[in-house]
């Protein structure tokens, strides 16, 4: 709106403003960006970056989707909160085409709890497992589901959790991927393992194939359930609607966020067979969760990945990427790691920050995940053009990078 006044200035005038304005849990910012429009961003300078990052998996579509901001801009001008004392026609339509995109053709019923993050979905799944009448869990080492103090506390890292502690209890962490060690962790006490497909906050980690068929069985056979976080991975960022779906499993519980909204808030917590009762009236609630607008929002990121193929475009260009970035032959590129359009860069030396810094400075925005990893995430509809401006810059992104 014209009306509204922002403040002006440059990049550091800004930076300096954001530090005395907001309090301090993200560090000073790398840049102050304006405005997006496909996969660019624009700094407040006025200059361009191709968004490898999409903010940190959520720009699906990337910025300003025209049809994401034409079915925003519809709903909004007739109904934009109504409380859950009420349903909306989007809230239905979503939760409906949500449990379809988790259970597939396996012919299981499914239920959908509406939140407005992942680490909300989290907040509720938790809750879910609570419900079974156990409290254990059973989670993996180098996890990260959230920072509430729920979602915190099935958080494997503890530089994350030990200033918090206490938290909400009875978690044992096993080592990512290792069926053995699972089975070894898993009893009739336990409610639920917890699981991302891929670790994306420990450095885009693919765990060995089968895994997940492993781990079903496993808490199939005591009873528990099996909980998939697919905040980062979910609604199309592998290739597939779900990473989980590449090995045919369709979890009990499955926490969504992140690209489902294309930067719209909203989570999804959809629970599967039995699962999807434990949670009645009273047991959990949002204000905000599955209002109108953040419905269609999401309606739409499904519609557009449906009609525009988008699942095997992701295929194709993480392919790509990882190909392009591997003949590179670079000494300073150990693998490329991760699955469709969420890769990881895994380097010999810990110089990712650097790197970082100097890819920012390049007009490339990825992230350092970890000392020796940059992350790739880009939005669903990049191009291999796009792609390979990065590509042919990476040496120079890690040459400038050496201590």
């Amino acid at each position: 709106m014209s009306d509204l006044i922002l403040p002006g200035g440059s990049g550091a005038e800004l930076t300096e403003r954001y530090q005395h304005a907001v309090m301090n849990t993200f560090g000073p910012p790398k840049r102050v960006f304006t405005r997006g429009e496909g996969c660019y961003v624009w700094d407040v300078e006025g200059k361009r970056y191709l968004d490898l990052l999409a903010g940190i998996a959520v720009n699906a579509l990337g910025h300003a989707h025209p049809q994401i901001l034409g079915a925003i801009t519809a709903q909004l001008s007739t109904l934009g909160h109504v409380s859950n004392f009420f349903a909306t026609p989007a809230q239905i339509a979503l939760a409906e085409q949500l449990t379809t995109l988790v259970t597939g053709d396996s012919g299981t019923e499914a239920k959908v709890f509406f939140a407005n993050s992942g680490t909300e979905a989290n907040e509720a799944a938790f809750k879910l497992t609570r419900r079974t009448g156990r409290t254990r869990i059973v989670a993996m080492e180098g996890c990260f589901h959230g920072r509430s103090m729920g979602a915190l506390a099935l958080t494997h890292t503890a530089k994350y959790r030990e200033p918090f502690e206490p938290l909400p209890g009875h978690v044992t962490w096993v080592p990512f991927g290792d069926a053995a060690a699972l089975e070894a962790a898993v009893d009739d006490t336990v409610a639920a393992v917890l699981i991302e497909p891929i670790q994306g906050e420990s450095g885009v980690v693919v765990p060995p194939e089968g895994f997940l068929v492993d781990a079903q069985r496993i808490a199939h056979d005591h009873g528990a359930l099996l909980w998939l976080d697919e905040v980062q991975t979910g609604m199309g960022r592998t290739g597939q609607w779900l990473a989980a779906q590449h090995d045919g499993v369709v979890p009990d519980v499955v926490t969504l966020a992140k690209g489902l909204g294309n930067g719209f808030p909203i989570g999804a917590c959809v629970a599967t067979g039995q699962a999807a009762d434990l949670l009645q009236p009273g047991s959990h609630g949002s204000t905000f969760g599955g209002n109108p607008v953040a419905s269609v929002a999401a309606l739409a990121v499904i519609q557009i990945i449906k009609r525009d193929g988008l699942l095997d475009h992701v295929t194709a260009m993480g392919e790509h990427l990882a190909a392009s970035v591997a003949a590179l032959g670079h000494p300073r590129i150990k693998e490329v790691r991760g699955r469709g359009l969420l890769r990881a860069i895994v380097l010999t030396d810990e110089i990712a920050p650097r790197a970082y810094d100097r890819a920012m400075d390049l007009g490339f925005v990825i992230n350092a995940p970890r000392p020796d990893v940059l992350r790739i995430a880009p939005p669903l509809v990049v191009t291999a053009e796009q792609l390979d401006t990065f590509v042919a810059a990476l040496p120079d992104i890690l040459d400038g990078s050496t201590p």
